[in-house]
């Protein structure tokens, strides 16, 4: 198994004058349930951050009013929910429509587990032509049979921890650690894609390349900066970065902003907002007006 072990971090570009909110891609988010209405705020907002031209994000009906009311530069599209909350069957083609009006498509943070969302997520994954990044719950769908990422034409994130990833595979987390990097390697050689291992020294890798993240520590071991770091995927895939590309930037300047909250607040008081705080630095420190002219 011949990876190329990559190490450079990609540099934003100045934005042309000429751009309009369509030059920077439009996202649209799938997220959220009831009592999980952060999960689709902290990914909608940190896409704002990333710098997508359009944010909308598709939420169940009853969390509508909750997560409009937490930013108004996005747009929030309520969807047919079930008695608990969670997406309903007709769901569906709603979300279908509206891709078809996106660059990218990020789909799972908060969405919880039942069967209208499982079939949501395998109609993205199969008919959805445009970048996907699947997160979190929508991980869970794909549980321990994910041979049809394989079939999968259009480039795709996925975004696990180490216990969605073990789920993945049908391991333990305890046995993924110390050999992460060979799983990691293993798992996109058979379903391609790029895979997001998230933790320590996050590893990124598509079927020929491999980046081991260096940025991040402890304090982001918190509930919601996953969520953060779904959305930024979404708005660099949306910006046009090739798949790989997006995650090693989005793993650096995610990580990077946990540093800079770090040492702002400390490990033990850092929450996942203070990312969103500190992504406007982490990203200037990624452009290309910070190496000089």
């Amino acid at each position: 198994m011949s990876h190329t072990r990559i190490s450079t971090i990609p540099v934003l570009q100045p934005r042309p004058r000429e751009g309009h909110k369509g030059t920077f891609g439009k996202v649209l988010i799938v997220a959220g349930s009831v009592g999980m209405s952060g999960a689709a705020i902290l990914a909608g907002l940190a896409a704002l951050r990333g710098g997508a031209g359009l944010v909308q994000l598709a939420v169940p009906f009853p969390i509508q009013p909750i997560v409009a009311a937490a930013q108004p530069c996005y747009m929030v599209v309520p969807l047919p929910a079930d008695e608990a909350g969670r997406l309903a069957d007709a769901a569906l083609e709603i979300v279908l429509e509206l891709a078809g009006r996106a660059d990218a498509v990020v789909v799972g943070p908060g969405l919880g587990q039942n069967n209208s969302v499982a079939a949501l997520v395998r109609a993205c994954l199969n008919r959805l032509s445009l970048p996907l990044v699947v997160d979190a719950d929508a991980l869970n769908v794909l549980g321990v049979h994910p041979n049809e990422l394989a079939a999968r034409q259009a480039p795709f994130v996925l975004t696990p921890h180490p216990g969605e990833f073990a789920r993945l595979i049908d391991s333990t987390p305890s046995l993924i650690g110390p050999h992460r990097e060979e799983l990691a390697q293993a798992f996109v050689q058979r379903h391609g894609g790029v895979l997001v291992l998230k933790g320590a020294g996050t590893v990124v890798c598509d079927t020929s390349r491999l980046y081991v993240n260096t940025t991040g520590n402890p304090g982001m071991a918190t509930g919601g900066t996953g969520d953060v770091l779904a959305g930024l995927l979404g708005a660099f895939l949306a910006a046009g970065w090739n798949a790989f590309e997006a995650a090693v930037l989005g793993v650096h300047v995610h990580g990077l902003a946990g540093d800079l909250a770090r040492d702002a607040v400390g490990e033990t008081a850092l929450i996942a907002t203070d990312l969103l705080q500190m992504l406007p630095q982490a990203l200037l420190a990624c452009s290309a007006s910070a190496s000089g002219p």
